[in-house]
């Protein structure tokens, strides 16, 4: 599989999101567990929940206890994205666990599931700038505007697929290896975050 693949994935995610547009809707994941479709499938649905509670909490007339709800379940989000996305790495350092790097390959600043993690959320935004493109209430101006950034986000797709596939077929040929730093995030660990710590004293 490449990126052309996890493409209609993600695409098939979002389609299956936007059918009820809640994000309470549990997923209901086609794929079988384990396998790689299955994870790609999983990461785009956090990403696509996690894209329309941004959207609700910008609301100016929301309610502060609703919003104070939504900024923590964007948190827990947030947590459950990286964990995810550090879950697809192990899957590619098992994938290529079997490769012995060449003597002089390098590896890049951006791990393959990080990446991902970009093509996942640039297909987001490709379809909601689609959207806005063809939003029959919106000005013409408008319309032209989205369209115009629209076409840049396709291009970024093409770009970033093509230099995802690159990578992940230099660390097959041994060219690259895998460097994965775990992301060790700080703000949800009661023993890191001191407005948490500091309440146990």
């Amino acid at each position: 599989m490449r990126t052309a693949d996890w493409i209609l994935i993600f695409q098939q995610s979002i389609t299956d999101y936007h059918k009820t547009d809640d994000v309470d809707t549990p997923v209901q994941n086609p794929y079988a567990k384990g396998t790689l479709e299955f994870l790609m499938y999983e990461k785009n649905w956090i990403d696509t929940v996690q894209w329309h509670l941004e959207d609700i909490i910008r609301d100016p007339q929301i309610d502060p206890v609703k919003a104070l709800e939504i900024k923590r379940r964007i948190d827990s989000s947030n947590q459950h994205r990286t964990d995810m996305v550090e879950y697809i790495d192990s899957w590619f350092l098992q994938q290529y666990s079997q490769v012995t790097p060449a003597a002089d390959a390098a590896f890049n600043t951006e791990s393959p599931a990080w990446a991902i993690d970009r093509l996942s959320i640039l297909e987001l935004k490709i379809y909601h700038m689609q959207q806005e493109a063809t939003r029959k209430d919106a000005s013409e101006a408008h319309r032209e505007a989205c369209t115009a950034k629209l076409q840049v986000l396709q291009t970024q797709r093409t770009d970033l697929s093509t230099a995802i596939d690159q990578l992940l077929g230099d660390i097959a040929a041994g060219k690259k290896y895998m460097k994965v730093y775990k992301q060790m995030k700080m703000y949800n660990d009661e023993s890191l975050n001191p407005v948490l710590y500091q309440q146990k004293k």
